[in-house]
């Protein structure tokens, strides 16, 4: 598929024959390049690659680095760092990476760039979040550079499971937000739920990772009262309610994704409570006793939620 002049490629095959202008190394922040796609580029690239990486860490998780691609059919090797030498990784750092190497790409006038899962070797990230993740952040650069120097992006993916999973993920995700969401910031409802004496979160299972309330994207032709009524009915099983608007949520930085505008309801949930669609999991919390990881700005919508239900009493 293409977003503006940019083709987005989803292939089977082995990153280090790539012949894009650039690839990309799933690195560590210090870049030794041990096994996995590290080593593999190494082993074919040659030791020099290594060495000029070397040279220039290490770096905080997320920071990347370009150097030349040794004997590579690439001109450059992009070594994003998704791990420190404990190989631990999660999705702030997969996501962070991911946009620093658009962002050196479009400082070094980068024509084309083949990707790798990143993450998902010896971090162990899931091909599920990271296509997703991935998708996202092409669709942010793609949206948010006036002028991208990017023609060609294409993930290489050695497995035939990770291809499966990176061609539905991506292709089906940039579709629908290209042909049905269009050019944002994109309009979101979310609702806080009163129910059995607590409020109703959903553990999601999409990026951004964590404990949120139900909400979604408004459907072109709906009404934003017509949305947070599917989104909620969608994601808990419950009919909500009673609902008056809390408030409008706005901050370019409040979605990690990309600029959302939220519009905020609370109101009275009725029926029984069960996690479905993207929901893997709903709860009751009290207001007292929330989980700890809480996505995009939903925290602070709460407390702003607890302030004027004190102030109402």
């Amino acid at each position: 598929m293409k977003i503006k002049d940019t083709e987005i490629l989803i292939t089977k095959g082995d990153i280090t024959e790539s012949n894009n202008e650039a690839i990309v190394n799933a690195a560590n922040n210090e870049f030794y390049m041990g096994g996995g796609v590290a080593g593999a580029i190494k082993k074919k690239g040659g030791k020099i690659i290594e060495e000029e990486a070397i040279k220039q860490g290490p770096v905080d998780v997320g920071n990347v680095v370009i150097t030349k691609a040794g004997v590579l059919k690439a001109k450059y090797v992009i070594h994003a760092a998704t791990m420190k030498m404990d190989f631990k990784t999660d999705e702030g750092i997969v996501r962070k990476a991911a946009r620093n190497t658009f962002k050196l790409t479009q400082e070094k006038k980068i024509s084309s760039i083949a990707f790798c899962a990143l993450g998902c070797g010896v971090g162990g990230f899931s091909y599920e979040a990271a296509s997703k993740i991935m998708a996202q952040e092409v669709f942010r650069y793609l949206q948010e550079t006036n002028e991208p120097t990017l023609k060609k992006i294409e993930f290489v993916l050695f497995s035939e499971e990770a291809l499966k999973i990176f061609k539905k993920n991506i292709g089906d995700y940039l579709d629908h937000i290209v042909n049905k969401l269009r050019q944002g910031p994109f309009l979101t409802v979310d609702g806080i739920v009163e129910y059995d004496n607590g409020i109703v979160m959903i553990e999601r299972s999409n990026p951004p990772l964590g404990w949120a309330l139900p909400g979604g994207f408004v459907d072109y032709g709906e009404t934003v009262e017509e949305a947070v009524k599917r989104e909620i009915k969608e994601e808990t099983n419950l009919e909500f309610s009673d609902f008056r608007i809390l408030g409008v949520y706005s901050d370019p930085k409040r979605d990690a994704r990309f600029h959302t505008v939220s519009i905020v309801f609370y109101g009275k949930g009725k029926g029984e409570l069960r996690a479905a669609s993207d929901a893997k999991n709903a709860k009751i919390y009290k207001l007292n006793s929330l989980p700890e990881k809480i996505a995009f700005d939903h925290k602070k919508i709460i407390r702003d939620y607890i302030n004027q239900t004190e102030s109402r009493r």
